[in-house]
């Protein structure tokens, strides 16, 4: 019996060691980015193969939910940009609110560099986008050059580890916070047409009803769920585009917990003791009543010592970005350069492209740089200390990779059929990479240069 379950836990080593690199890849922050960039490659060479009316099919295969005369019917493209990237949506308002309460956007004064160099990151590349393209009919686009790919910039920061300083990191995510909370702000004001006031109304009842749970004490996920649904149908009929629904719902999960630090402890003792007794009665847990009872007592407690809006962020996180961005890209980036593929062919010189390329590459870095110059001079932020001026450049390149985001709101600007949609999405990806990449080097720059000073003193 002892020879069979030594066995039994060689084995499971081995598996262990097996899943390994499977488990660290998977744990790695830019794992997710590996993964959108596979994504959108095979989309790229799928639209522009002779398989390529098969992507046109995937894109638009219909897919219908409902029952009796409550029918809702659309394209899969539709419940993948309405629908998936709503709950994407979900979890950026989950960071958002995190960070207003306990991270780096919780007081004025630790959030105020952020947020100038968000605001002029995003009023610049506008103002450029809107330079190239005044008085043409592409200039609706001038909110595509304004978002930033949190996942992706702090992705490619990832690849440099701890050659970067902490602050920088804290400074490229509060930046893609506040990012985010503008690009919300864009898309519900003036990518939203056709608005029905008392729709909207419906949606906000719904909404205030989950607030009246989180005043209740509701802590399990169900009654938002449903109620975070019936929200997301009515925006989805008002006008105001549905992704909007995602952020209102995530503010109104639970972020305190009901069973404080002390109480805690000393109930997972009790339960430890109860656990610890009562496991000399059977060698098997799963026929030992009183080890399962105090196995659940333990789990109930956890998950009143957590607040849910953590644990729901923890969940998602992963399904987010191993699913629901990868599935977006795949149906998003691709991108056909033949002039039969309905919108023209690629025109790289079109005000749209340099409009975005530009507004990405030069517009994120001047705005973000000049406006935390500017926060930084008249007094009203500070400087982190460990955060040379290469660090402010190399961070405003890395916030230029629009990707996810950029696509998105193209989508919203001109339709997934449009003459500009090319035109968009190729100038998205080329100045994302270019970003990217100038964004890596300057850093690696900036973290050798301060490595050769600490070994050069003199």
């Amino acid at each position: 019996m002892s020879e069979q379950k030594i066995h039994t836990q060689e084995d499971l080593l081995v598996i262990e060691k097996m899943l390994l690199p499977f488990n660290q890849f998977v744990k790695i922050e830019s794992s997710g980015g590996v993964v959108l960039i596979l994504c959108t490659i095979i989309a790229l060479i799928w639209a522009n193969s002779p398989l390529a009316h098969y992507y046109e099919e995937f894109k638009n295969i219909p897919l219908t939910v409902g029952a009796g005369e409550f029918i809702l019917s659309k394209p899969a493209i539709l419940w993948i940009n309405d629908g998936l990237m709503a709950v994407f949506f979900f979890l950026v308002g989950l960071e958002i609110k995190r960070e207003v309460l306990v991270g780096e956007l919780n007081s004025l004064r630790q959030a105020s560099l952020p947020i100038c160099a968000a605001v002029g990151g995003m009023v610049v590349p506008a103002l450029v986008y809107v330079y190239f393209n005044y008085g043409t009919s592409s200039i609706g686009g001038w909110g595509i050059p304004m978002a930033t790919d949190i996942a992706f910039s702090l992705g490619v920061l990832s690849l440099l580890g701890d050659r970067v300083p902490v602050s920088l990191k804290i400074f490229l995510t509060a930046i893609a916070i506040v990012d985010d909370i503008g690009a919300i702000l864009v898309i519900a004001i003036f990518y939203s047409s056709g608005v029905s006031l008392w729709i909207i109304g419906l949606g906000l009842l719904f909404f205030l009803m989950m607030i009246v749970l989180n005043r209740m004490g509701v802590r399990a996920p169900f009654p938002y769920l449903i109620l975070g649904i019936f929200m997301w149908l009515a925006f989805l009929k008002s006008g105001v585009h549905a992704t909007v629904a995602g952020v209102l719902a995530a503010m109104t999960i639970p972020a305190s917990t009901t069973l404080c630090c002390g109480n805690f402890v000393s109930s997972i003792r009790k339960s430890l003791m109860e656990y610890e007794l009562a496991g000399g009665k059977s060698p098997v847990t799963l026929s030992n009543k009183e080890m399962l009872s105090s196995l659940e007592e333990m789990h109930n407690d956890i998950l009143m010592a957590s607040p849910p809006l953590k644990r729901i962020e923890h969940n998602l996180h992963y399904f987010v970005a191993f699913a629901i961005m990868p599935i977006f890209a795949l149906a998003n980036a691709g991108i056909s350069f033949s002039s039969d593929s309905g919108g023209g062919g690629l025109d790289v010189f079109h005000p749209v492209s340099i409009g975005i390329f530009f507004g990405l590459i030069v517009g994120k870095t001047v705005g973000i740089c000049l406006a935390s110059w500017v926060a930084i001079k008249i007094g009203i932020a500070d400087r982190p200390v460990t955060m040379q001026t290469g660090h402010f450049l190399g961070a405003a390149l890395l916030a230029g990779i629009g990707f996810t985001m950029s696509i998105f709101i193209a989508t919203l600007a001109w339709g997934n059929h449009a003459e500009f949609i090319v035109d968009a999405k190729f100038s998205i990806l080329a100045a994302s990479a270019v970003a990217g990449l100038l964004g890596f080097l300057v850093l690696r720059s900036c973290s050798l240069s301060l490595t050769c000073n600490k070994s050069n003193p003199l």
